[in-house]
């Protein structure tokens, strides 16, 4: 029995180690498993972060922003096929306004665009030893157009080479900013930024020979420019992008089609030149997934910050947004941007484009001239976008908008790079805006120059202040064309929006000269948005409106009258009272 005993408890024992040898193994197994699935939620997690756009960083390795490159270009006519049979004096004597009045496509001319060093073409280089045309030119830019220096859009031809990879090269005079190298800085500043794409820049010194006009035989100091890189098909695929997506390059969208222009190619109605109005197509010809967003954008019954999570990537749009708020570009609000999406992606990217504009605050105060209302800093400068406003009023993007602005302020666009970047791009600059054709037009003494140069860093901080104080202010409103009711005239606007939720009271003001030093009527403390008063004599007339929440913040309406030689004039609606009563709204073109 003893025998037997301990046999079995050697049994029990052996069992017991087995089991416990299997359970270890179990256990091992289960933290395998446990492992494995930590590691799997890491990479599902990771994915869902995938959708940032990252840029092609090896494109700006070879960038100098001290460097200026030559260029000679060499223009004839052409062909009435082609809209090349024109002249450089006519292609240099019209702008795009021009154009629409005479209901015509912008005249091009034939070039030959050779690329070289001060001494003349060099072999190796762009156009060496060619004799035939190898590219079209054309003027490029909108308000840039009626500039005595205009900017230049030339096409390298098919089968003509390229230059650095690109057929399509914008040269920009920049002739109203008086640094000539704003939109270089905030390109260069761009390149370091993760969350946003840049684009490659380059100075140029162009030569220009016009064998139309009375000097055929001799080449024309043009001055400097920059060349800013053209983001079309070959600009995608140089910046890691899809270039079967869609890419828009915005000229007035809002994010609304309230004349239902915004339609597939297949439709009856589809009309491209309206279409291009509004974005231009760069991509893609399939609108769909455009449509598609316009309608999720403009759908108020949806929670607004899920539509951004899911059609947006808010990284981008967030550092986007602080990115032009910190440099004060303001005319961001419904163009200078590029819209793109991948294919096979419903997510939408910001990619910034012309920025000429930024840090010009001090340069406005020396000229005497009002670039900017008072809403254009801050938030309120999105406020009229409806895809910004309904991000705005979310919680989540303010709270991401805030990150991105102080990251950039912090690591980004502090003061010692801004200082840094631009004493050296100015230093670049100099000896082409000392001499002519570019001193006749630069605007600013040398000294003044200085001036606006040495403030750069500190506009960086104004317009971070103004950030955080745009907040505490009612958000910007429009002023309705005032209308006649009865023997009345009836004076509306809309309702001011507060983040605060304070209560907003109204002040109105109707008067014969712009700067209301002849007032006709003046009510302070409405707490309506609409009044009326006795009708008007037949003239032209301003009306003022301005919203005050109980803090003693205020804010004026979005519209704004254009003074000569002063600019904007904040609040200001401008109207006509007609001989019959009628009211008509003034329309001008800025």
């Amino acid at each position: 029995m003893k025998k037997n005993r301990n046999l079995l408890v050697v049994v029990f024992l052996f069992l017991t180690a087995a089991a416990l040898v299997c359970l270890v193994g179990v256990l091992t197994v289960k933290d395998k498993e446990d492992s494995s699935l930590k590691i799997k939620k890491e990479k599902i997690s990771y994915s869902k972060k995938n959708y940032h756009l990252a840029d092609n960083e090896a494109l700006y390795e070879t960038q100098d922003n001290k460097s200026v490159e030559t260029m000679y270009l060499t223009v004839r006519r052409g062909s009435d096929s082609e809209n090349t049979n024109h002249s450089w004096s006519e292609i240099n004597g019209l702008s795009v306004y021009d154009y629409e009045k005479m209901g015509v496509n912008r005249y091009k001319i034939l070039g030959l665009l050779q690329v070289g060093n001060e001494n003349g073409p060099q072999s190796g280089k762009l156009g060496y030893g060619e004799v035939v045309p190898n590219a079209t030119v054309q003027v490029r830019g909108q308000t840039s157009s009626r500039n005595s220096q205009k900017n230049f859009k030339i096409e390298i031809k098919d089968g003509k080479g390229s230059w650095y990879g690109q057929k399509t090269i914008n040269l920009n005079k920049h002739q109203t900013e008086s640094l000539r190298f704003r939109n270089k800085l905030s390109y260069a500043l761009l390149e370091k930024i993760p969350q946003v794409l840049s684009l490659r820049t380059q100075f140029v010194h162009l030569y220009v020979k016009d064998t139309t006009g009375d000097k055929p035989n001799e080449f024309v100091d043009y001055g400097l420019y920059t060349q800013v890189e053209q983001l079309n098909k070959a600009g995608m695929r140089a910046h890691n992008l899809d270039s079967s997506g869609q890419l828009y390059k915005v000229n007035f969208f809002e994010f609304m089609d309230e004349n239902n222009v915004i339609k597939l190619t297949s439709d009856p109605d589809y009309d491209k030149e309206k279409f291009e109005e509004m974005l231009e197509i760069k991509g893609s010809s399939d609108h769909s997934k455009l449509i598609k967003l316009i309608k999720k954008v403009n759908d108020s019954s949806s929670s607004f910050y899920g539509i951004l999570e899911k059609y947006f990537d808010i990284d981008n749009l967030s550092y986007w947004m602080a990115f032009q708020i910190l440099m004060g570009n303001h005319d961001t609000q419904n163009r200078n941007m590029y819209l793109y999406s991948p294919l096979n992606s419903q997510r939408w990217y910001i990619i910034p484009w012309d920025n000429d504009a930024s840090l010009f605050e001090t340069e406005y105060e020396i000229k005497g001239f009002t670039g900017s209302s008072d809403w254009e800093s801050g938030i309120s400068n999105y406020w009229g976008n409806v895809l910004f406003r309904r991000a705005l009023k979310t919680k989540e993007f303010r709270k991401a908008l805030d990150n991105a602005i102080e990251d950039l302020r912090k690591n980004y666009l502090t003061d010692n790079r801004i200082t840094e970047l631009s004493n050296e791009l100015a230093a670049t600059v100099e000896p082409y805006i000392t001499e002519t054709p570019d001193s006749t037009y630069l605007g600013v003494s040398m000294a003044n120059h200085e001036k606006i140069l040495k403030a750069l860093p500190s506009e960086v901080e104004s317009n971070y202040q103004k950030y955080f104080e745009s907040y505490q202010k009612p958000m910007p409103f429009f002023i309705a064309t005032p209308e006649k009711t009865s023997d009345k005239l009836k004076l509306s606007w809309e309702s001011a929006y507060d983040f605060n939720s304070e209560d907003i009271t109204y002040t109105v003001e109707v008067s014969k000269k712009y700067d209301f030093s002849d007032t006709i009527l003046k009510q302070e403390n409405l707490k309506l948005t609409s009044i009326n008063m006795d009708m008007l004599e037949e003239g032209q007339y301003f009306i003022r409106v301005k919203a005050t929440n109980t803090s003693g913040k205020s804010q004026y309406a979005f519209d704004y009258y254009v003074a000569d030689n002063l600019g904007k004039v904040s609040g200001v609606k401008s109207f006509y009272v007609n001989s019959d009563k009628t009211v008509s709204e003034d329309k001008y073109e800025e």
